[in-house]
């Protein structure tokens, strides 16, 4: 941090003449202009965003000064600091950042000050490993068991089932959701230097929802439970037939919850006449259960950077979604919630240990 009140008034006035001197080259202009700022108080990073450089620049102009004085900053050789590693020492951070997850910038800073004794600002380093085609994301979460032949046999099972379905057979995906009482931030476009902020709640009250889609219709039939269980399963099998007197057999792919295998469940699907036909996705493959995308566009329609003061408003603006909101705009979700399903390979992927 440099600390403000640095220059003699001598030094003070010997800078202000070169702002204000016509006939002074531009650029030794801004820099001296750069070293008033920061003697008045404002930050490397205020001043880059007045004067549209970086802080990198502003701080290397700081240290030239600091050097050479008045002179330094008024010289025709004058470059502004270099900070960068060297080849060899480019190719060894890259290997270091391929081998271990760096969290945060000032980690990745931390590395490179204490093995190649070089510091960067932290507007610099993000630029910096940009430019050395490193981003900032997460890890994505494989699934724990569902093998990639475990999902090719289930993409393909399935496929077989949509080609040789009778006109009168319906396909559902069905799975819970718990939409939370709860405000949750989410990621969007905003200006620069705008603090933004989203109310929290103080409740905890989340909804236990079973559902069912059907994806070419977009009919959606939803049963709340005081929680989610063979009794909540039953029901909504009960709602499915109702719903589709004509069909002579429902479809419907679930995932391996303990409840969707209860006794209770399957005493239920043995009965004559029975017209539900279950259909379970391999363990841990979510990737495989459409409904899962229908929950994100819920989420992002209800209770992303939304928040509602009583639980009431909350429970009413979830049953809007699905009661209004999902039958009118059905038709624009329809690219989102599909069942044109990914393959999760790790060998796809660099596996953290």
């Amino acid at each position: 941090m440099i600390r403000p009140g640095f220059l003699t008034e001598r030094d003070r006035k010997s800078l202000e003449r070169i702002v204000r001197r016509p006939s002074e080259k531009h650029g030794a202009a801004r820099r001296a202009n750069a070293i008033l700022l920061l003697d008045d108080g404002l930050s490397c990073e205020q001043i880059a965003k007045v004067l549209y450089l970086d802080d990198d620049t502003v701080r290397g102009w700081y240290e030239r000064w600091a050097s050479g004085g008045e002179k330094s900053l008024t010289s025709n050789d004058f470059k502004g600091a270099k900070r960068t590693l060297d080849a060899e020492q480019e190719r060894s951070l890259i290997a270091d950042l391929g081998e271990r997850l760096f969290a945060t910038s000032t980690a990745v800073h931390a590395h490179i000050k204490s093995r190649f004794g070089i510091e960067f600002s932290r507007s610099g380093l993000i630029k910096y490993l940009n430019r050395l085609g490193f981003i900032y994301a997460k890890p994505k979460p494989l699934p724990a068991q569902a093998t990639v032949a475990a999902q090719e046999a289930f993409i393909a099972a399935y496929e077989r089932l949509m080609t040789t379905l009778r006109a009168d057979e319906v396909v559902y995906f069905a799975d819970a959701v718990h939409p939370e009482y709860q405000s949750r931030p989410a990621y969007g476009w905003i200006r620069r230097g705008d603090k933004v902020a989203v109310r929290r709640t103080t409740g905890r009250k989340r909804l236990n929802l079973h559902g069912a889609l059907n994806l070419e219709t977009f009919d959606c039939q939803m049963i709340e439970g005081e929680t989610i269980s063979s009794e909540t399963t039953i029901r909504l099998f009960e709602r499915l037939s109702a719903k589709n007197l004509n069909a002579s057999a429902i479809h419907v792919f679930l995932d391996n919850a303990r409840y969707h295998h209860a006794r209770d469940v399957k005493d239920w699907l043995s009965r004559p006449g029975c017209r539900i036909v279950p259909h379970f996705l391999p363990p841990y493959a979510p990737n495989l259960n459409a409904i899962e995308r229908l929950w994100a566009v819920m989420h992002e329609h209800v209770t992303h950077n939304k928040y509602y003061p009583t639980e009431p408003e909350f429970i009413e603006a979830i049953s809007g979604f699905f009661k209004i909101t999902l039958p009118n705009r059905w038709r624009s979700f329809r690219d989102r919630i599909t069942d044109t399903f990914h393959i999760i390979r790790p060998d796809d992927f660099r596996v953290l240990q």
